[in-house]
């Protein structure tokens, strides 16, 4: 006979396995974006979320579906970010401009999710390839792109031929290249893209640069 407690008891191990799995994920952005994926050890995440090994396996299928769940919830958050940003009351430039931002915002608040990228990169991508759900995240997130440019463009602010595509290189490179090569840059021209007293000022250079291209005249072919 069932015990008219066991819905509880089945409720109660749903919220413990999603934080169970919650937790093993943000132990895992932290050695993945560590060591490497190579370097990486399920072992070590294990110990670190007291777990074992086998219940990571239970949850993800093994390491490199662990790192595919780690690559998609990066990503999604981001999007997440981008989603929930106010536009709608804003004339186009300062929309485009408070998107730049959000993604400087987020970049540097989540220098994880730079080296994961940078990880992904190093290994052709194969992963972003092979996922599902990680092959769609790229339209929905120039979506809010797209939704600017038309309203720049239908005023007249920004250029006819101006690329949802090119504007997300534009905003992504920028601030990707600040967080990731921030040790390097210092080293050769003695300068911290991350210095606090200089994060106005380089979140400013990001939205200039980007309505300067936004609102430049073409040169005709």
């Amino acid at each position: 006979m069932t015990s008219v407690d066991e819905p509880v008891r089945h409720v109660v191990r749903v919220r413990d396995g999603a934080r169970t799995k919650d937790e093993i994920l943000d132990v895992a952005t932290q050695e993945f974006a560590r060591a490497g994926y190579d370097g990486a050890r399920v072992d070590e995440i294990a110990a670190r979320t007291r777990t074992t090994k086998r219940m990571i396996y239970y949850y993800f299928g093994g390491k490199e579906q662990l790192f595919t769940a780690v690559l998609e919830r990066a990503y999604e958050l981001i999007l997440e970010a981008e989603r929930q940003v106010e536009i709608d009351y804003l004339d186009p430039v300062a929309a485009m401009r408070r998107l730049a931002e959000l993604t400087f915002d987020h970049h540097e608040r989540h220098p994880d999710f730079v080296r994961l990228v940078g990880i992904e990169n190093m290994h052709g991508a194969q992963r972003i390839a092979a996922s599902g759900k990680l092959g769609k995240i790229g339209s929905p997130a120039l979506e809010v792109i797209r939704r600017i440019l038309a309203a720049g463009q239908e005023r007249g602010l920004f250029t006819a031929d101006a690329d949802a595509v090119d504007v997300q290189a534009m905003i992504s490179s920028f601030c990707f290249f600040r967080v990731a090569n921030r040790d390097t840059f210092a080293a050769l021209f003695g300068r911290d893209l991350l210095d606090p007293a200089q994060r106005d000022h380089y979140r400013t250079v990001l939205g200039d640069m980007v309505i300067a291209y936004l609102t430049a005249e073409r040169a005709a072919d």
